[in-house]
């Protein structure tokens, strides 16, 4: 009896799990990992072959130039959405989906919170020079009064 060849996307899934702050579901009939309620990771098996999807932003000139040369297993889309396509005897390369599953996972993660507050540092800040330009309007009306 012939075995079935080992599952490809299991250490693209184990690795994605391993990320701080991840959910694992499932989005039609693939599996889905997210961060901060963003989707990082889309992966499963789909027509004999395996997909993975991974939003990317740097990665995305080297994408391209995989989907012009070989479209029948990359396509990326307008949006930063890449999908590679593989099988258990050609996996995806481990370096390229692994920088692309950490810069992915990144992207959704999003910016790094301050110590002690669970908003955003970015919107701290926006919040904090708001605040100073209302300061200095507020100085500037009581100067004219006087």
């Amino acid at each position: 009896m012939p075995t079935k060849p080992k599952d490809p996307t299991e250490p693209i899934r184990l690795k994605a799990s391993q990320y701080p702050g991840v959910d694992e579901g499932t989005a039609c009939t693939q599996s889905s990992f997210k961060a901060n309620k963003k989707a990082f990771l889309f992966i499963g098996e789909q027509g004999g072959r395996y997909k993975a999807m991974f939003k990317l932003d740097k990665s995305m000139p080297e994408a391209r130039k995989l989907a012009e040369k070989h479209p029948e297993d990359y396509q990326a889309g307008n949006i930063g959405w890449v999908t590679a396509r593989f099988s258990a005897d050609k996996p995806m390369p481990k370096t390229r989906w692994g920088k692309w599953l950490d810069e992915s996972y990144a992207l959704s993660a999003g910016p790094k919170k301050q110590a002690g507050n669970s908003e955003p540092a970015k919107a701290s800040k926006k919040k904090a020079v708001k605040k100073e330009a209302a300061k200095k309007k507020t100085a500037g009306k009581k100067a004219k009064k006087t």
